[in-house]
């Protein structure tokens, strides 16, 4: 049957255009998540193993995923402002904070964060036991920023290179990072005169928040995480990066 051009069929064409307009421009072009993580977790050409569980989780619920690299108070700053539609991996409880970010409750993966000092006779044991200490952390880190208070100073860093400037260059006495990422690190620039002190300070589950707009998106990317899990595709993700960098 052939419309005409009469109320019906201006109705109707009205209706799928508003529709149209209203549909998402993410969900046609892709969302993008921005991270502050660095390798293995994830790699400016998407290579960590973050970024692959990101993408195959978002394939599994038929949504495109480009992902950006921001420094870390940054990359909270426009996901809550929704420049971007979501930040991954943030520590639980970010929600009190930035309000217009809400958590997908399934783990992307853990964070240990740990202690790293060049100074062989220094030891802790837990957070209160930095307070004698010049410590060095990266800004935005929120856990950290929130349990290391009354050091002998602190000093904040935008990424893991100008961290570990500051302990090479003897501004700090120790920094507190994430053992995986720091170790890569340390590995790449050869750094051996810089250890990781045990026990850890925490470890914590990490998460993905999405800006509130894509509220929707939250259960089925939930099942599709821990479907992930249970079929053994999201550690074959973990080890086919980890292996390679070992």
């Amino acid at each position: 049957m052939v419309l005409t051009n009469g109320p019906i069929n201006r109705l109707v064409c009205s209706l799928a255009l508003g529709l149209a307009l209203l549909a998402p421009k993410a969900f046609a072009e892709g969302l993008v998540l921005n991270t502050a993580n660095t390798y293995p977790r994830t790699a400016p050409d998407g290579s960590g193993f973050q970024d692959l569980i990101m993408k195959e989780a978002f394939r599994r619920i038929g949504v495109a995923v480009r992902i950006v690299q921001l420094p870390s108070e940054r990359s909270l700053l426009n996901a809550d402002a929704g420049i971007d539609d979501g930040v991954f991996v943030r520590v639980e409880g970010l929600s009190t904070l930035y309000p217009h970010l809400l958590m997908v409750p399934e783990p992307i993966s853990a964070f240990e964060f740990a202690v790293f000092t060049r100074n062989p006779r220094l030891a802790v044991r837990d957070w209160q036991s930095l307070k004698p200490y010049h410590v060095g952390i990266i800004t935005g880190w929120k856990i950290l920023e929130k349990n290391i208070v009354g050091t002998r100073s602190l000093e904040m860093a935008n990424n893991d290179e100008s961290l570990f400037r500051l302990l090479q260059s003897s501004r700090v006495d120790l920094v507190v990072f994430d053992r995986l990422q720091g170790r890569a690190y340390l590995q790449k620039h050869n750094l051996r005169s810089v250890r990781i002190l045990t026990p850890l300070l925490a470890k914590k589950d990490m998460f993905l928040y999405l800006h509130e707009r894509h509220r929707g998106l939250i259960p089925p990317l939930t099942k599709a995480l821990r479907e992930m899990k249970a079929d053994g595709s999201y550690q074959k993700l973990i080890d086919s990066v980890l292996v390679e960098s070992q």
